[in-house]
């Protein structure tokens, strides 16, 4: 079972902590558990894992065996909390090289998720001749990333296959009543799936905005709600024993002692994404009203080579969690060399686990000498059932963190300040004061 590990914790924060800060916390605990905290109405997060929609996890399933038997691949338009997620637990359950592979699941391609010419057009010619469905995600309809996105999507199907036939391959993930996104669906006859009214973004990987598209790479996702499940009666104990509540307190100790920056660390590249997925969910919960740890990312050992230096010799301002996920899948023991012109024969029949576990060792008590410290959050493995708790466990323990620092962690009031000035600048109706404001300033 996941567990969270303190290395050398003593010499950053040398005084007892956990007594005094415990009433804080179970103070946040019961504002989760209850729903009476800020941001109350969209904590349905934290008791999905054993209360979601049972009729339509069946339905997500029986959606993605069609998909795997109709399609060669899955697009799947959605921005922030609409594709994280899922990217995240397909790279690290599946494989970052996942398309790549030699397989009975569809290829999965994430759109929606930025501006770019190139890789909108990218995605497009990869499924010109193929057999494709879309799943296209979004509570309102509106948003401008992934509805530019679906508009060239949905023309496709409909050009490849006729709009009767485009009909039985688009798949809308958004409002159960109302929006854009749900009126049209309704309009066209598409099949639709629930973004629940008290699940914000962020917190939505467990509901049918990731399950969906994880589903369909064909990861059990039983299991991954079974381990999101078992986590959750861990953090529904009101004390210590919870992970998420040690994760929590301390974070928010060194956050107080001076730490600005949080970075969360892992030693496989298939996490790449999870990491993004986290960035995200802290990032958009603690940062507002000047106050919030900055969440960075490393993967580790590749950023040894490149950010090592700084996390090793710069300004003291960070603290790194490393997520340990267990042993490789494969097993590779280093070949021997009768030249040894690398020096490296000594590994020669060494496991590459554990090589790999030396160096994160190593580099522990490297960066805890060199003043950084270091949480460890062991993971119970690279399974489904593992990532489910791992999930579960961060969602909570950053629910506990914003309300620790007294933030409401379900809004995001300044991700609309850069929307405003792109509707103003591209001519949106009724931005039109804001535009001649805007363009002024830009010439100054």
């Amino acid at each position: 079972m996941l567990d969270v590990k303190l290395f050398h914790m003593k010499s950053f924060l040398p005084m007892p902590y956990e007594e005094a800060l415990a009433p804080r916390l179970k103070h946040a605990h019961e504002k989760l558990q209850n729903a009476s905290g800020a941001g109350g109405e969209f904590t349905g997060w934290v008791h999905l894992p054993r209360s979601y929609d049972r009729a339509e996890f069946a339905r997500i399933k029986q959606v993605a065996a069609k998909i795997q038997h109709d399609s060669q691949a899955l697009v799947v338009i959605g921005i922030g909390g609409s594709y994280l997620g899922a990217r995240g637990v397909i790279d690290c359950l599946c494989s970052p090289n996942y398309n790549l592979k030699k397989k009975d699941t569809p290829n999965v391609y994430f759109a929606g998720n930025g501006l770019s010419a190139d890789a909108l057009q990218e995605i497009l010619e990869l499924v010109e001749g193929v057999d494709f469905s879309v799943n296209v995600i979004s509570k309102s309809g509106t948003t401008t990333e992934p509805a530019v996105a679906f508009r060239f999507f949905r023309e496709a199907l409909e050009k490849k296959y006729g709009k009767e036939g485009a009909k039985g391959r688009i798949y809308a993930t958004t409002d159960k009543s109302r929006g854009a996104l749900k009126s049209l669906a309704d309009a066209e006859g598409w099949e639709t799936f629930v973004v629940p009214d008290d699940v914000g973004g962020r917190y939505s990987v467990l509901t049918a905005v990731g399950l969906l598209p994880i589903a369909v790479a064909g990861v059990d996702i039983d299991a991954l709600m079974r381990g999101a499940a078992q986590m959750m009666d861990r953090c529904a104990e009101a004390s210590y024993d919870c992970p998420a509540w040690r994760y929590a307190a301390i974070r928010y100790e060194l956050y107080r002692s001076g730490r600005s920056v949080e970075l969360l660390a892992c030693y496989d590249p298939a996490f790449r994404f999870m990491l993004e997925w986290w960035k995200q969910l802290y990032g958009e919960s603690e940062g507002k009203d000047d106050k919030g740890l900055f969440p960075a990312s490393v993967e580790f050992t590749a950023d040894l080579h490149s950010m090592g230096q700084y996390i090793q010799e710069g300004k003291r301002l960070m603290f790194e969690t490393v997520v340990r996920l267990g042993a490789s899948e494969h097993r590779l023991a280093v070949p021997r060399d009768e030249a040894d012109g690398d020096g490296l024969n000594f590994l020669a029949g060494t496991d590459m686990d554990f090589i790999r576990d030396r160096a994160m060792e190593g580099t522990l008590l490297a960066h805890t000498e060199g003043g950084v410290p270091n949480i460890i959050v062991e993971a119970d493995g690279k399974t489904a059932e593992g990532l489910g708790q791992l999930i579960y466990f961060f969602e909570y323990a950053c629910g506990l963190s914003g309300y620790l620092l007294d933030v409401n962690p379900f809004d995001q009031p300044g991700v609309e300040a850069y929307k405003k000035n792109m509707f103003a600048l591209l001519g949106k109706p009724g931005y039109e004061d804001r535009k001649a404001d805007l363009e002024a300033k830009l010439a100054e």
